[in-house]
């Protein structure tokens, strides 16, 4: 097996070649599987896959349980969604297996007779190598004539006895795959091998065969046959494969192409860009310019949003712009706003978003400044199914507001602006970015937000209960941050007002719930959506005794300053009269 891809400096390029003999055995219960995209998107977003897998050798369903492996593991993983993580991705896909191979097993009468094989899989995407392993197949990297051995097998070996497998897929119902990230250079060399083959090499000897520069389909051959000749008594697979070239680091296509374009003037009602009518106006600010307008193609309104012209240099800006498309075009929801692409030949750099009949979240704030307890919840169970959508495409929204919020017309809640979502696919891409500046409204993203950049659907939770305790008193649950400058909101002090404070009327149990919620450390907060949710419409009981436990400092430390403040205005007043006397 041979194939090569086009070498260009401009993508990934991998060449491989492979080759799995039966050896002495009745039949091969090895197999081995490389698939290399031919579409540049496809390559770039999801990578290219090669992964390895030996039957146990007891079983007579071994066979089939190697080649359901490796041929299940590729076809799913290309299913899956873009936005996903490789990690999240491999793991969904071979706990999935792992079940039904060994249900499988179970369903055999005879014990021995399990579907169980283990499994090596290597997957290249950008300039970076994901290793998943699990079983005794292996991984190496030849790099500078230097072999490394990048997994560990998993068996345990007697005194006297033949080693055996601690771990396999199918072995049990619970299943523990080591994972690892490994930096990719131009030239590296990657070997897969099932025990057939390494066991009956040292590494010194398996290294002087690798060194050599041939086909690398005839060289796998020459090892695996090589293997058998040294007294292998299993069967023999080798998969060699060289990075040819590699993308630049931290770069997508569609990024590559916006910076490639023209910012625009700012516009005016009547203005022309592309197809594109300008109708108003919406929003004029130092980063953007937002406006309503008229597809004159299709009849339909959009909304168009540019970069100031002061921002034509910045490219971590411009960077956003075309990740905030990627993201939008990955997620098919009315929740979401929908994102559509740019006409192909513009010349100009903007974003083509969804118009929304409706009003912001802030709007319908102001309309409603004393809402019910009914209203607020209806209103914050909308917006955590909207945040739900960004949670099952493995994203963070991480500026979460009620300006980024729609209330449509109909009354449902739909998410705008993805300009500071956290895809974690992306973020393997653009594994070394580091934000400068905190990207969402400081006073509702979340703390470890705005210290790190880092985020989880916990810290859009925490967004979602600062929105719902701001509409139920027109107040923070912390003193607001005056400036978006990151060296003053890592300095804030999270010291969380109790929402009585500001309503008397709001039950003291609701309290403690918008208190978990807006926790300034996430392991502190709600860690599922729902759970959240529930505690809004009925007291926590645990969390009330909790509170009864707690000393009046941290249970009402309003009061307990106040208290202190008395009590110490009484000693000096006594100790004033004393000295009149």
């Amino acid at each position: 097996m041979q194939a090569q891809e086009g070498i260009t400096q401009s993508r990934l390029s991998l060449s491989y070649g492979g080759c799995s003999l039966k050896g002495v055995r009745d039949e091969n219960q090895d197999a081995f599987l490389v698939k290399v995209p031919q579409q540049r998107y496809e390559l770039e977003h999801k990578g290219a896959v090669a992964c390895i897998a030996d039957g146990a050798s007891c079983s007579d369903n071994s066979q089939k349980a190697s080649h359901t492996a490796v041929m299940q593991f590729v076809a799913d993983y290309y299913a899956t969604p873009d936005s996903w993580s490789i990690q999240h991705c491999a793991s969904k896909i071979l706990t999935s297996m792992n079940n039904w191979l060994f249900e499988e097993g179970l369903k055999q009468s005879l014990k021995h007779n399990g579907f169980v094989t283990t499994f090596s899989a290597v997957i290249f995407k950008s300039n970076t190598a994901h290793l998943f392993h699990v079983g005794d197949t292996r991984i190496y990297r030849l790099r500078d004539n230097t072999l490394k051995l990048l997994t560990r097998d998993h068996q345990r070996v007697n005194f006297g006895q033949n080693p055996h497998l601690t771990r396999a897929l199918g072995m049990d119902n619970r299943l523990d795959v080591d994972y690892q990230m490994v930096e990719l250079q131009t030239g590296d060399r990657f070997i897969l091998t099932s025990d057939g083959v390494h066991d009956a090499f040292t590494e010194e000897q398996l290294s002087k065969y690798l060194r050599e520069i041939e086909d690398k389909e005839r060289l796998s051959n020459k090892i695996s046959s090589e293997a058998i000749e040294q007294g292998s008594a299993d069967n023999a697979t080798c998969l060699l494969l060289d990075v040819d070239s590699l993308p630049q680091q931290s770069l997508l296509e569609h990024q590559a192409k916006l910076l490639s374009r023209a910012v625009p003037p700012a516009l005016k009602e009547g203005n022309r860009i592309d197809h594109f009518l300008v109708q108003k106006v919406l929003y004029a600010g130092p980063r953007s310019h937002v406006y309503q307008v008229l597809d004159e193609n299709s009849g339909e309104f959009r909304v168009l949003k540019a970069p100031s012209l002061t921002y034509s240099e910045d490219t971590e800006h411009l960077n956003h712009l075309a990740n905030e498309f990627w993201v939008g075009s990955q997620l098919k929801s009315e929740r979401v706003m929908r994102v559509y692409p740019t006409p192909s030949d513009s010349k100009f750099v903007y974003q083509l978003c969804e118009w929304v009949d409706g009003i912001t979240l802030r709007q319908w704030m102001y309309d409603n400044p004393t809402p019910t307890l009914s209203e607020v919840r209806t209103v914050l169970e909308e917006i955590i199914k909207a945040v739900r959508v960004l949670q099952r495409a493995d994203m963070v929204h991480r500026d979460l507001k009620p300006e980024n919020i729609m209330v449509t017309d109909s009354g449902k809640m739909k998410l705008i602006d993805f300009g500071a979502v956290k895809a974690l696919g992306l973020d393997e891409i653009n594994h070394n970015h580091q934000e400068s500046e905190p990207l969402g409204a400081v006073n509702y993203i979340a703390p470890e937000s705005i210290d790190t950049g880092e985020a989880t659907t916990v810290s859009d939770l925490f967004s979602v209960a600062v929105i719902g305790y701001e509409m139920l008193c027109g107040e923070l649950p912390y003193k607001p941050i005056s400036a978006q400058v990151a060296q003053t909101a890592r300095h804030h002090k999270w010291h969380y007002r109790p929402i009585t404070q500001f309503r008397e009327d709001i039950p003291s149990w609701l309290d403690l719930v918008f208190r978990k919620a807006t926790q300034a450390s996430p392991n502190s907060r709600y860690q599922v959506l729902g759970d959240f949710l529930v505690d809004l419409s009925t007291p926590n009981q645990k969390l009330v005794r909790q509170a009864k436990k707690a000393p009046l400092l941290k249970r009402e430390p309003l009061m307990f300053w106040k208290s202190l403040a008395i009590i110490a205005t009484g000693v000096a007043v006594i100790q004033s009269l004393w000295l009149l006397r």
